[in-house]
Order: C-alpha cells, then structure tokens, then sequence
C-alpha cells in the first residue's frame, strides 16, 4: 500500500496537471488553427444532440437566454436552432469573443449583453421561452437570487436547461478521501449531489423533468484535453466513449444535464 503522504503527492500531481493541460489545450486550438479565438477543444466540436444536448430542447421559434454566456460559445450554437439567442456575461472580454465569432459566423439573431448574473439581469419579465445556464452556478455565492431571476424571466411554460458539476463521483471521493480538494476547478464555490440539485431547485420553485448523461469522470482528463487541442478526431471519439460510459455508470457522470420546468 502507498504510504497516505505519498499518495496525496500523487494525487496533487495529477490535479496540477490536469489544470495545467487543460490551460495548454485551450492554446493550442489556436496554435494549430483550429479556431480563430482561444476555445476549449469542445466547443469545436460539430453540433449534435449528444455533444449539445440542450439543442434537442430549443424551439424554431423560441426566445433563449444564455445565463453567464462567457465567450458565446453555446448562445452562438443555440442561435442556429431559435428565432433570437441572448446571452449576459460580466466579461467585456469574453463578450467580445463572441461578437467576433458571431459576426463570422453572419448571424443577425445573436446579441450579446454585459451584466452581472448576481444582480438584477436586464430583461423585462417573461421574455424567454428558454434559458440556458451551464456551469455558471457552481461559481457563484447568490445561486437562489440567480435561480430566482431566471425564474422570472421566463415564460410560464418555459425550461430551464441547466448544467453542473456532480461532486460525487469515484475521482472526486478519491481525492476528499486523501483530505485534497475535490472540485473540478478551483473557483468552484459548489459542487452537487442529485438530492442537493433537486434541493436548491425545488426551493427556488423549479423541479427536474429529464436527466442527460454527461461524461465519464477520470483523472485523465487533462490528457484527454490536450489530445483534443492536437487532434478534434481523436477528442471526439473520446469524447463518446467517455458519453457510453456514462450512460452505463450514472453515478459517474462528471455533472447533471438538466431540463427543468417551473413548478
């Protein structure tokens, strides 16, 4: 048996340089022209239900908001299935990512506003039929009054398409176990268990309709990463083996795809 000090430097190891891989990928799908901006390899990938699973739940005609869009990535995407995509991000930066990608992209229903998700958002109430929040919660401290202006914008028969990390998978006990932070990034402030989701949703009057798996969890992924920053191909093949292997092993997935209605 490894001695528990060693086995925690091990394991650190691992962390750092998963962190660190994944810094790296996301350079090089610039340095190898994959992308004109710097992305992480999976937003390159082609769009489809699996690897977008929120698209199979936006309308032709919906109205979206992008919840903490960042770079516009997924409001960009979601544009191509709905009649006007909106996306709020306190990054001046990033926002402008996403114009440009917008603009080249020569989609005329995309539009891109800067505020604070923690604040009141600057939208007249019901106004979206859709609103997408992926990995945003888990950086936040105000997630109810998140939750609740999300709630407020939508319509009555609205979704909320919400994305975030499971902290309970077989890695991440791995790593509370040797004392080690177990979050998958470390701006994280909180990482969920299925009954704490339904917990805080239900709380802020919305109930899960339908689950979709994710991905595998692994202490591979910064390697997994970097291939993707190498080769699209070959990150995409992983990227569905480690989707069939979520499937097979719910309690595995690295987080909770989520449709929700209002209650």
């Amino acid at each position: 048996m490894i001695p528990s000090p060693v086995r925690r430097a091990l394991l650190s190891g691992i962390v750092f340089a998963n962190a660190k891989a994944k810094r790296l990928a996301i350079r090089l799908t610039k340095w190898t022209g994959k992308s004109r901006e710097y992305v992480h390899p999976k937003h390159l990938l082609a769009d489809s239900d699996d690897r977008y699973w929120y698209l199979a739940h936006v309308g032709a005609t919906d109205r979206l908001l992008d919840v903490g869009c960042g770079n516009g990535m997924h409001t960009i995407k979601a544009a191509r299935r709905c009649a006007m995509a909106f996306g709020v991000d306190r990054s001046a930066e990033s926002l402008a990512v996403g114009w440009r990608t917008a603009r080249a992209a020569g989609l005329a229903n995309v539009r891109l506003v800067r505020g604070d998700v923690e604040e009141a958002l600057p939208f007249r109430s019901g106004s979206f039929d859709t609103v997408l929040c992926g990995d945003l919660l888990e950086h936040v401290w105000k997630r109810d009054h998140v939750l609740g202006e999300i709630r407020r914008l939508l319509t009555p028969g609205g979704h909320l398409l919400l994305a975030v990390p499971n902290r309970g998978t077989s890695w991440k006990r791995r790593l509370e176990r040797n004392g080690l932070f177990s979050y998958s990034d470390p701006d994280h402030k909180i990482e969920y268990t299925l009954p704490e989701l339904e917990e805080e949703l239900g709380r802020n009057g919305f109930r899960i309709l339908r689950l979709h798996p994710t991905v595998y969890d692994t202490p591979l992924i910064g390697l997994i990463d970097l291939t993707g920053g190498l080769s699209l191909r070959v990150y995409a093949r992983l990227s569905r083996m480690r989707r069939r292997l979520a499937e097979r092993h719910p309690e595995e997935n690295a987080g909770f795809y989520a449709v929700c209605a209002i209650r």
